[in-house]
């Protein structure tokens, strides 16, 4: 029998990427947006919480490249360019999710700084707000097609390591 394998991810805030780890080996890098407000801890600060983490939740896996969540559920619609001038004012939260859970009671779990409870995510995000400095609301953003792959190589419980 195959021994499982043992993945993480490790997010880098200074370098905006995101690397998925298995066996000890990189296995593949991808470039994300995280919090225009850097780094931090307590809700309401808009920021990229630090420290261990895991994945609690995956949402979407059937759902289509682009589709629009809120509240962690799809409305039924696809980001268009057209549907951002209509709504400007929409964090947009597309294609797939992957919820995060923090490990670390103080720092990132529990009280006001529950990274699950701020709800803190992985998540697709319109591919043209990819380029250019951080700009998240604090999730961790990435191009639709890289969070699609992502989510099928990972599992609920793959612990992710969000570092300056």
């Amino acid at each position: 029998m195959k021994p499982a394998l043992v993945c993480y991810l490790d997010v880098s805030l200074s370098n905006q990427q995101l690397t998925l780890i298995e066996n000890d080996k990189i296995r593949r890098i991808f470039p994300v947006s995280t919090a225009k407000n850097g780094p931090g801890q307590l809700k309401g600060s808009l920021c990229t919480p630090l420290g261990w983490h895991v994945i609690r939740a995956k949402i979407g896996s059937e759902a289509p490249l682009n589709a629009v969540f809120v509240g962690r559920r799809p409305t039924g619609e696809i980001y268009s360019p057209a549907l951002a001038v209509a709504q400007p004012q929409r964090d947009w939260i597309l294609s797939r999710i992957l919820w995060l859970g923090g490990l670390e009671p103080g720092l990132n779990r529990y009280g006001d700084v529950d990274s699950s409870r701020r709800y803190i995510y992985i998540h697709g995000s319109p591919d043209e707000l990819m380029s250019g400095p951080p700009a998240s609301h604090g999730c961790i953003r990435m191009l639709n097609a890289d969070v699609v792959a992502l989510f099928d190589s990972v599992t609920p419980g793959c612990r992710v390591f969000i570092h300056e």
